[in-house]
């Protein structure tokens, strides 16, 4: 006789573990069926060059954790001694001419930093970042974790309040007009526009530009998780285990069992069947919830064509793991000695146009010349992640899954790879003095290809499950019939990043998830609204 459940949870991501955790605290008998080895997702530590050195091997700058609710609600930090470093400068771009401009979490040092660009941009950076402060606390914040609206309703509710209008003056906009009407200075615009698209914007493309003030705004407020990032997944892992929930790893689905348009549980390729007595989630991509898993003889014709047309995202990452025998020194700091303890560093940027050009270059399917990218060394602020005087690093590098020439499989090939990798480092040692092939102990590569293999659900390399275009994002996320995290398979859930809010870890599907379960089953809910979504509602924000 088949396990019976309250509810299955496909996936124990970052969504998974807070959906499940949620719920199995509730009351509810839980079961998360996991691919891989081990749960988490993309929050991952691993040991992958070295040993005592610890590599985040995905996830690793935390946007949200002052706002978001796993965090308070399940006492990470009082209860599972999960803590995290917030560095005073978040992000400091060097330049070859030795300047470099800080970004710091105090917004006076922030704009002298600038002031030595431009003074203009300074007084713009200061009153950017409090307009942008309060569109966070007031209205996009909250909306991170609640259900949103149709477009037509969150219209008239935005048109209702002065912020309200300005952040949807900011959505009709592409990033690159709105950074360039900020700002003069072709240094100060370089480094805002990386910050605002980075994470899956278009440069050139609006309808989305209302994440323009989320990602300037958490550009300044990144955190560090002491130990790694699967500290935060390990804990939620323990909540569960501590009210009897349970997580069957390295399984393989065969399907989601529907009967009668219902979804009643989950079989596994060998064979072993699930059932819920309740609910069947999905937290992984909506071609392998519906098309493999769910079935299109299960689905109607307009609804499968939805799903079939779902967009992936245009670039991944190609990550640099790096065991250092010293701690980086940068050319820079002989100018400003706190660049050499930025959390984040933009390397090899030295202009707007060049940054455009990178973009362009991954839209066409080819590589740039030269590399340039983010990176950062977490042991300069968390000790553990590296022996006493070494450093841990990371380089993550944007670029397209298909290349023009050799396709996807072209990241495979180690040649192709170990030049690429050549390029990364030849920039790294351009903007500092002491990385070479005396202090370079090992490295580690993981290529588009490699994360699509690691993780099945981030197809093509795409780590946010699907591409931030007008047409996918908020409450058509991943569309209509499934943005409020039901869908069209009666007891069948979504509450992965291709759901809205989106992706990155910012918790807000599977919390979103949970609720909505919660709320259509009677479960008594332990956890309370957060005060910044009540207050959004008395605002007239949500």
């Amino acid at each position: 006789m088949a396990d019976k459940f309250d509810v299955i949870i496909i996936g124990a991501g970052p969504n998974g573990l807070a959906a499940g955790a949620y719920l199995s605290k509730a009351g509810q008998k839980v079961l998360l069926l996991e691919k891989r080895l081990e749960e988490g997702g993309g929050l991952m530590t691993e040991q992958v060059t070295i040993p005592e050195f610890y590599h985040n091997t995905h996830a690793i700058y935390m946007m949200m954790v002052d706002m978001a609710p796993v965090y308070p609600d399940f006492q990470l930090e009082e209860k599972y001694d999960v803590h995290h470093v917030f560095p005073e400068l978040q992000v400091a771009m060097p330049l070859k001419d030795g300047r470099s401009l800080c970004m710091y979490r105090d917004v006076e040092k922030t704009c002298a930093s600038i002031a030595r660009f431009s003074q203009k941009d300074a007084a713009s950076y200061r009153d950017m970042h409090a307009k942008f402060d309060e569109m966070m606390k007031h209205i996009l914040g909250p909306q991170t974790y609640v259900p949103l609206d149709p477009a037509p309703l969150m219209a008239a509710k935005a048109q209702a309040t002065e912020l309200g209008r300005e952040l949807t003056e900011l959505g009709e906009k592409t990033p690159e007009e709105i950074v360039c009407e900020l700002y003069e200075h072709d240094i100060v615009r370089t480094l805002m526009l990386y910050m605002a698209t980075h994470w899956g914007l278009d440069y050139s493309q609006s309808g989305v530009s209302y994440m323009v003030p989320v990602y300037l705004n958490r550009m300044v407020n990144y955190r560090l998780t002491c130990g790694g990032s699967h500290r935060v997944s390990n804990a939620l892992y323990k909540s569960i285990f501590e009210h009897q929930g349970q997580i069957r790893q390295s399984v393989r689905i065969k399907r989601i069992i529907v009967e009668n348009g219902e979804a009643k549980g989950v079989e596994l390729e060998n064979g072993t069947t699930y059932m819920a007595e309740k609910a069947v989630v999905s937290t992984i991509d909506p071609h392998m919830t519906f098309l493999n898993y769910v079935g299109k003889e299960n689905l109607d014709e307009d609804f499968t064509a939805m799903i079939e047309n779902y967009m992936w995202e245009k670039w991944s990452l190609v990550n640099l793991h790096l065991a250092l025998g010293e701690v980086p020194n940068f050319k820079a700091a002989e100018g400003n000695p706190d660049v050499n303890n930025a959390f984040i560093y933009l390397l090899g940027y030295e202009s707007m146009q060049e940054l455009k050009d990178h973009y362009d270059t991954i839209y066409r399917g080819e590589l740039p010349d030269k590399a340039a990218f983010n990176c950062c060394f977490p042991s300069n602020h968390d000790p553990y992640q590296a022996p006493a005087g070494r450093a841990s690093g990371l380089i993550s590098d944007l670029a397209c899954f298909d290349l023009k020439d050799g396709g996807s499989e072209k990241w495979m090939d180690r040649p192709f790879r170990e030049e690429y990798a050549q390029k990364q480092l030849a920039t790294l040692k351009e903007y500092t003095t002491n990385i070479n092939d005396d202090t370079l102990l090992q490295t580690y590569m993981t290529t588009p290809m490699d994360i699509q293999n690691k993780y099945a659900n981030m197809i093509k390399g795409g780590y946010k499950q699907g591409a931030y275009h007008p047409l996918q994002m908020g409450y058509l996320r991943p569309n209509q019939d499934c943005s409020h995290y039901r869908t069209p398979v009666k007891s069948l859930y979504v509450g992965g990043a291709s759901v809205a809010p989106g992706g990155m870890i910012i918790w807000g599907p599977g919390y979103n998830c949970a609720n909505a379960i919660a709320e259509d089953y009677g479960i008594e809910k332990w956890w309370s609204e957060m005060e910044m979504v009540t207050n959004a509602r008395e605002e007239g924000h949500l």
